[in-house]
């Protein structure tokens, strides 16, 4: 809210939509705004996703890539790292620890196992997020400036 004030009395923003329960300053009471634009394009760098269990395993929707399970789930080495296989997101994967004691040391088709998709590197796409942020965060005041709100799904976002 503090950034909101600052671009608004910088003369950056304007307010396109008011909140319903105003801010008590020390001044007295003044409206607070809900939705701002700003009135130029502010260029940000690209967020670049962390290679991370946590990141693995959302980008695989929380299941296992061999059998489908959402227990206990933990993180494959598609090619084996005694074989060379690297610790990149093309040859990580989530998997349960029933499927990854069978996999073994062994790649996929050793030991006679399919994976459901091939592992890759998520894009994270700001523009596809932002609804999703906004979903989880329950602003459906956002809703009639995006015009793509309702379109996406988290797992397209990865994908």
């Amino acid at each position: 809210m503090r950034r909101a004030v600052a671009l608004l009395l910088l003369g950056k923003a304007e307010v396109l939509q008011q909140r319903a329960n105003p801010l008590s300053t020390v001044r007295g009471v003044q409206s607070a705004p809900s939705v701002l634009k700003m009135r130029y394009q502010v260029r940000r760098p690209m967020p670049q996703l962390r290679l991370s269990r946590h990141s693995i395993l959302a980008r695989d929707n929380y299941t296992c890539q061999y059998c489908g399970s959402r227990k206990d789930l933990t993180i494959d080495h598609v090619l084996p790292r005694w074989t060379g296989g690297p610790h990149t997101w093309d040859n990580l994967v989530a998997c349960c620890r029933r499927c990854n004691l069978k996999k073994g040391d062994k790649t996929p088709a050793q030991a006679h196992m399919k994976l459901a998709r091939k592992p890759k590197r998520p894009h994270f796409i700001p523009y596809l997020s932002l609804p999703l942020y906004l979903k989880a965060q329950g602003k459906d005041e956002w809703r009639m400036y995006l015009p793509f709100f309702e379109e996406f799904s988290f797992e397209e976002t990865l994908h």
